[in-house]
């Protein structure tokens, strides 16, 4: 499918003035989404029908996209094959399954993608990370790199990116909210881990002989790195305080013991959102086609909007809207054509589908 849709919601890039948000011990209000009804169209529809899609990458002229309940689907010229790249058994819990998804860096030579699931093992969850081996939207091979990730029921991270520097990161969950794991170095709970592309700690990792990078997180949505290499991390509170983290090695950002900010000896947010607005994933537009330079792109599941976000190191200067009017907002990431894609999340238990959810879509302007 490779047709245009005119959505009466989406909100012109130009079109909707900065919001100027202050520091998390003083956030505004979210503004109201405003529509637009000039008629122009700013996205295309590459495909319906997914569900309970999660997570989205690129190869070429292909999408590869997650879908909670163990497939990975692909999208290649705006066509969605019907035929899955693979299907993996997952555990059928509302916060886990087929979760994030990565291409290598070097994916042109190897083929080389890479997930992280949650599976049962005698009634106890886990999540692990599994390196595919591709040919021709084909299984050609699987091999676990990492393994024995505490699971959880409803928060499980899962989000995995190659940062600029190589290495893969995995953005891990917390067990249950009375659950201190994220604050024990010797657990898995609750951390960012860099791993080498073979899911081998690297020597030069912060704690010796260890994949953490940093700790005292909860669940982690989105992650993403700007021109200067600075680390952004979505992430998940218990019933609101969701926060957008500068993640820096060796740092503790406080759960369960602080939320946002307020106690010494943990870093502080550089965002807070109270009441919730569920923030997924996130981007830094590298790209020339839209008019984003130097933004950075935040998807939304409650707040159902599409933000872009200008950020310092210490501060979240101005955020607005770019596109609603198609639901909850799972991902969102830049493709090798310089635009950006997006998939809802409408069939996840939280929302409202409508007939054709849920999408791929491409942001044209």
């Amino acid at each position: 499918m490779n047709k245009k849709l005119r959505i009466a919601g989406i909100i012109g890039a130009l079109a909707v003035s900065a919001i100027i948000l202050s520091s998390p011990s003083n956030i505004p209000p979210l503004p109201e989404p405003t529509s637009n009804q000039s008629g122009n169209e700013f996205v295309e529809v590459l495909a319906t029908g997914l569900d309970k899609p999660w997570a989205i990458d690129f190869a070429d002229n292909r999408v590869f996209i997650t879908e909670k309940d163990g497939r990975i689907r692909v999208v290649d010229d705006g066509i969605l094959f019907e035929e899955p790249l693979a299907t993996f058994r997952t555990a059928d819990v509302f916060g886990g399954g087929l979760l994030g998804i990565v291409t290598h860096p070097d994916f042109e030579n190897n083929h080389f993608l890479y997930v992280y699931y949650t599976y049962e093992e005698y009634g106890i969850l886990w999540n692990k990370v599994l390196r595919i081996k591709e040919s021709e939207n084909k299984l050609e091979d699987t091999t676990t790199i990492f393994d024995k990730i505490p699971g959880s029921k409803f928060n499980n991270g899962g989000v995995i990116k190659f940062g600029p520097d190589g290495m893969l990161y995995v953005a891990t969950g917390i067990i249950s909210d009375s659950s201190h794991g994220s604050q024990d170095l010797q657990s898995l709970e609750g951390k960012i881990l860099r791993l080498n592309d073979d899911g081998s700690v690297p020597q030069d990792n912060p704690f010796s002989n260890s994949p953490v990078f940093s700790y005292g997180h909860r669940n982690p949505q989105g992650m993403t790195w700007d021109k200067e290499g600075n680390f952004f991390v979505t992430e998940l509170g218990s019933t609101k305080n969701d926060e957008i983290n500068l993640v820096i090695a060796g740092q503790n950002y406080g759960w369960p013991e602080q939320e946002c900010s307020g106690k010494e000896g943990f870093v502080d947010a550089i965002m807070c959102y109270d009441p919730s607005i569920e923030p997924g994933g996130i981007v830094f537009y590298f790209g020339d086609k839209l008019s984003l330079e130097n933004h950075i792109v935040m998807a939304s599941l409650r707040g159902s909007n599409l933000y872009t976000l200008e950020i310092t190191k210490d501060s979240l200067v101005s955020q607005k809207s770019i596109l609603s009017g198609i639901g909850r907002i799972r991902d969102v990431n830049e493709g090798n054509d310089g635009y950006l894609y997006v998939i809802t999340s409408n069939t996840d238990g939280k929302g409202f589908p409508a007939s054709d959810d849920d999408k791929l879509v491409r942001i044209l302007k």
